[in-house]
This record gives C-alpha cells, sequence and structure tokens, in this order.
C-alpha cells in the first residue's frame, strides 16, 4: 500500500518538472445559489493542464527506459502527461486512445511528437490494445493509475494541497480508474475526508465499494474520456475502502453547469472530468455541513476553451 514516505519520495523526485499549483480560497456567494465557502486547488493549471505529469515523471524517473521508450493507454490527460514527461527526458512514447477522446487531446498528443493510436470505443479497451503492443516493443508501460508509482506521484497533490490549505475538513475529488484519490487517499490516511466524485454514468469506485472489490462497470457520459474507466485499480481500492469516507454521483449536466459556473465567476477553463468534483458541491450532491471547511480539486483543462463559454 502506498504510504506518506512513497509521496515524500516522489515529491523530491519530481520537483524540478512539475508546478506547485495554486490555491484559491472563494468567499460564500462566489457561485451564485452556493452560499459556502471553497478552497480551490488548480491542478487544471498543472503543466499538460492536469495532475497527470506528477505520476508520469515519477514512473519514468524510478525505472530503466529501454530504447523503445514508453507505452501507455489514456482517455487523453495521462496520454499527454506521458507524451510531455517523454519528450522532456528524451524518450520515444506510444500512446493508445479510445474513441471517445476528444481532438483537442488528439492535437496535443500530435504535438508532442507522440505515436498516437485510435482504438475501441472506451479506456478498457485501448488499454488492450496497448498491452499487447507493448508485450512486442518491451517498452516501459505507464498505466494510467494503477502503478505504485502513479499512485504516489498523485499524492503529491494532497502533500501540497495539505501545505497550503491546513486543516480542511473535507477535499472532494474527482474519480475514473482510481489513481488521483488512491494517491490523495494514501497522504491524508483518514486525518481530512476524502470524498470521492463520479458521474452517474461512469460510477466504478461507487460500484468497487458497494461490491467489496473492483468490479466492471458501464461506461458513458460527458467526462468519459477522462473518468470512464471500466473499473478502478487494484492498488488503489484497499485505500479508497480504507480511507475514502464515500463517493457521490453527479449527472451530466451538473457537470456542464460546473464548468460553466468556472469560466462565468473566475475565468476558470476546465474540461468535464476536471469540473465534476465542483459540480458535486453546486448542485447540492455533496452538502457542507455549517462551518465545513471544504477543498475542491480542479484536476483538469484539455478541452476547446470555447466548450465552456
Amino acid at each position: 500500500m502506498t504510504t506518506r514516505a512513497d509521496i515524500d519520495a516522489a515529491h523530491a523526485r519530481i520537483g524540478a518538472a512539475v508546478r506547485r499549483t495554486p490555491v484559491i480560497e472563494l468567499a460564500a456567494g462566489t457561485f451564485p445559489g452556493f452560499a459556502h465557502p471553497l478552497t480551490l486547488k488548480l491542478e487544471c493549471l498543472q503543466v499538460t493542464a492536469s495532475f497527470k505529469p506528477r505520476g508520469a515523471f515519477n514512473r519514468m524517473l524510478s525505472a530503466a527506459v529501454p530504447a523503445s521508450g514508453v507505452i501507455a493507454a489514456s482517455g487523453g490527460n495521462h496520454g499527454i502527461a506521458v507524451a510531455h514527461a517523454a519528450k522532456t527526458l528524451g524518450h520515444r512514447a506510444e500512446i493508445f486512445v479510445p474513441e471517445v477522446i476528444g481532438p483537442a487531446k488528439v492535437a496535443r498528443l500530435k504535438e508532442l511528437g507522440a505515436t498516437v493510436t485510435i482504438t475501441g470505443k472506451v479506456y478498457g479497451d485501448a488499454l488492450a490494445a496497448s498491452q499487447i503492443r507493448a508485450g512486442e516493443t518491451g517498452a516501459l508501460v505507464l498505466h494510467a493509475y494503477d502503478q505504485p508509482e502513479i499512485l504516489a506521484g498523485q499524492g503529491t497533490v494532497a502533500r501540497e494541497f495539505d501545505e497550503q490549505a491546513p486543516g480542511l475538513d473535507t477535499v472532494l475529488v474527482a474519480v475514473g480508474g482510481g489513481g488521483l484519490i488512491g494517491g490523495m487517499a494514501a497522504w491524508y490516511r483518514g486525518d481530512t475526508k476524502l470524498v470521492g466524485v463520479e458521474p452517474a454514468s461512469s460510477r466504478a469506485l461507487h460500484a468497487a465499494l458497494d461490491a467489496g472489490k473492483p468490479v466492471d462497470v458501464d461506461v458513458s457520459g460527458v467526462a468519459a474520456d477522462s473518468l470512464g474507466a471500466r473499473r478502478v485499480g487494484a492498488l488503489m481500492f484497499p485505500l479508497a475502502r480504507d480511507f475514502v469516507e464515500r463517493v457521490v454521483l453527479v449527472e451530466d449536466a451538473a457537470i456542464v453547469a460546473a464548468q460553466k459556473a468556472l469560466w462565468r465567476a473566475l475565468r476558470i477553463v476546465a474540461e468535464p472530468g476536471g469540473a465534476a468534483a465542483l459540480a458535486a458541491a453546486l448542485s447540492g450532491a455533496y452538502r457542507p455541513a455549517p462551518g465545513e471547511r471544504v477543498g475542491v480539486l480542479v484536476c483538469g483543462a484539455n478541452c476547446d476553451p470555447g466548450s465552456v463559454a
């Protein structure tokens, strides 16, 4: 199980390669109709516009990368992070993505010099194809969420947030395959209440906690490219079981509304998955208690800016 020591080591390893993203305090009423203060961590301002480079750099800097380079499957953000880290460190990158990926993410992958293969309807299909290809080439595999180095790298988000906003009662985090919330759970370890947020149409962690183990779910919806894992990772599940207080579900309409609210109130662009955690607060899926200090992670911004105006 990933530990705070693992996250401390990842923080030291990747510090020169990633940004310490800002935190902003918002007064009650910043978002019309929502009368509660919030603390936002803007991981959407991370290099490559998502939290994903933290895990990608930690994995590459922890392993020997062969001449064949690195390979990954992704809904988009992990692939972009892997391509960026590979380019920065001088490695080849091959990325497999599903058909649900947005055009902006495909374009960014190609700009970063990655070889891109679009295959299958959802992330799980791209993952299966990438595993076959990795067996052929011997490239270093970077799983989007189910590797120890990935979990520890993503856990540095919580380490930073804890330093920047000490004393938060609750942190809301969007969940796809669970690498981010798993890493954050490894840091907070119940000292801060961690609440997962999933689209109602892609509820892998919600289903896993109900079943007592990772299980397959159907995947669809506006955030499927970033939160559309068919099942959560085996490595993160014990962390979620032990240290995630609960998972709440949000509808697509609430996610889109949160994207627009971020733009209108703060002029911040977030992709659907990046706005999902805020959607839980603004829609009432998560209702803070009076005086509760709530943090929200805005975790990604890889979308067409015109889509949120």
